[in-house]
């Protein structure tokens, strides 16, 4: 079988929900390996042993596949290129520890944090970038010896080249260029022995077989890191992709406090993942159809030129618009889903077609289609203080001969209209405005055509009843 050509990937840290930059990432690598009839692949990056937890692992699995976005290579569904929990493959991690330290690409660092911390300041201090001084780049093997018997526990430094030039093309932002001088020699293991997230992740990505790697901007500057590890140990390195990052309204990176949400948080909050992607893989890259699209053909108009380079705002107001839009392009099948059991309680079997039919183009969220049903098919109605004015305004003859009208017309709603504007001399609003009021308590909503067959003649000629006053 041969190898895919394109193989992208999302590689979580299982140490919280997933939010909507993560899934939007999760979304560009899907769309692109889609696209192109690639592989999606899904690592889980748990490495950080005491944040990461088994139920972040599930719930993020159980997002991703909400989401459709459905992983070719990764847990649940295997692949050649395991284990595919980074907290399983410590000894592939330690083989390229050890080709490393035969070049002497790497040395041992005793610094303490707080030793660091203190260089950092006095660095800042000075007007410089803060980098690590290689305080311990050139102890010797005795020196090395001595701290280990006092029990030091020693990070792992990558010995950077001096003099150099790292240079990539990054497939959203062009060109790219770091001076070596400028980055300090980087930790690649912990002094707890645990690999850090420049290493493993970059070994994966190339013994993993991924071309490809959508992600943040802020990992920017790990690129030219993973470069230079990369090519000292050998390994093929994959295009790099900086997405511009979410931000705000606030202009500052998307958090709870301006808006973000997860994806846990959206889906128990109604809204639909059709949506949700639909939204998502426009924040941040152009489309140039502006309708609904699928997912298949979100993918098929994905395309690398289109990602923007400055950051992508956060608009709630646009996340309703595509959530509306989903609504309407669902099927009815679907919508019953999605609206749950409570409200396919309150709607008789036989109606429910009709139901959804008429309540759709005003529904959003599935507490409305809840709010409908009970409008339509109970006996009990509530009426918003616009509709109280209203009615009282109408008067009881207007409603007589709403029941009278109704009668003889049996419910054809444009031919009762019809007479009762003859038998009222009322018309525009203050014909239409009184009937919604005393039929649904409400003085907008969805067609009344559409709602009077539902709410049925007789409990419609109680309705109209309960405005006669005497």
């Amino acid at each position: 079988m041969n190898t895919p050509t394109i193989k992208t990937r999302f590689a979580p840290s299982p140490t919280g929900l997933i939010h909507l930059g993560n899934a939007r990432t999760a979304l560009f690598n899907a769309l692109y390996a889609y696209r192109h009839q690639g592989t999606l692949l899904l690592r889980i990056e748990d490495t950080d042993l005491e944040r990461s937890q088994t139920e972040y692992v599930q719930q993020l699995m159980t997002d991703l596949h909400w989401l459709d976005l459905n992983w070719h290579e990764g847990p649940q569904v295997g692949g050649d290129n395991g284990p595919y929990y980074q907290s399983e493959r410590n000894e592939i991690y330690a083989h390229y520890y050890a080709l490393l330290e035969q070049q002497d690409a790497v040395y041992p660092c005793f610094c303490t944090p707080s030793e660091l911390a203190l260089a950092r300041k006095l660095q800042r201090t000075a007007g410089q970038a803060p980098r690590y001084a290689g305080t311990c780049a050139y102890l010797s093997q005795a020196e090395i010896a001595a701290k280990l018997e006092q029990g030091l526990k020693p990070t792992l430094r990558f010995r950077v080249p001096r003099g150099q030039k790292i240079e990539f093309l990054d497939l959203v932002k062009g060109q790219q260029q770091f001076a070596t001088d400028d980055i300090g020699d980087f930790i690649i293991r912990r002094a707890d022995g645990t690999p850090a997230f420049f290493f493993c992740n970059a070994i994966d990505d190339a013994l993993m077989g991924v071309t490809h790697v959508f992600r943040g901007d802020d990992h920017l500057t790990n690129t030219p890191r993973q470069i230079m590890m990369l090519q000292a140990l050998g390994l093929t390195i994959p295009q790099y992709g900086h997405i511009a990052l979410i931000v705000g309204d606030d202009g500052t990176p998307l958090s709870k406090r301006n808006g973000s949400q997860s994806i846990q948080e959206l889906r128990e909050n109604g809204w639909l993942a059709e949506g949700v992607v639909n939204y998502l893989a426009r924040l941040g890259h152009t489309y140039s159809e502006e309708s609904y699209l699928s997912l298949t053909e979100l993918a098929n108009h994905f395309a690398v030129e289109r990602l923007g380079r400055a950051p992508a705002h956060f608009d709630e107001q646009q996340l309703r618009h595509w959530q509306q839009m989903a609504v309407l392009q669902a099927s009815a099948t679907r919508l019953w889903d999605w609206i749950g059991q409570t409200v396919a309680a309150q709607v008789p079997h036989d109606l429910q077609t009709q139901f959804i039919a008429a309540i759709r183009s005003n529904m959003t969220y599935p507490h409305e289609a809840l709010h409908w049903a009970k409008i339509l098919f109970s006996d009990e109605l509530i009426f918003s203080p616009e509709a109280q004015t209203v009615l009282a305004k109408a008067g009881s003859d207007f409603f007589h001969q709403a029941i009278v009208t109704l009668a003889t017309t049996q419910g054809n709603y444009p031919e009762w209209v019809k007479q009762l504007k003859q038998a009222t001399g009322t018309q525009g609003k203050n014909l239409f405005m009184p009937l919604r009021a005393a039929l649904t308590g409400e003085v907008h909503g969805p067609e009344m055509a559409n709602l009077l067959p539902l709410i049925g003649l007789e409990r419609a000629r109680r309705r109209l009843q309960a405005n006669i006053m005497g």
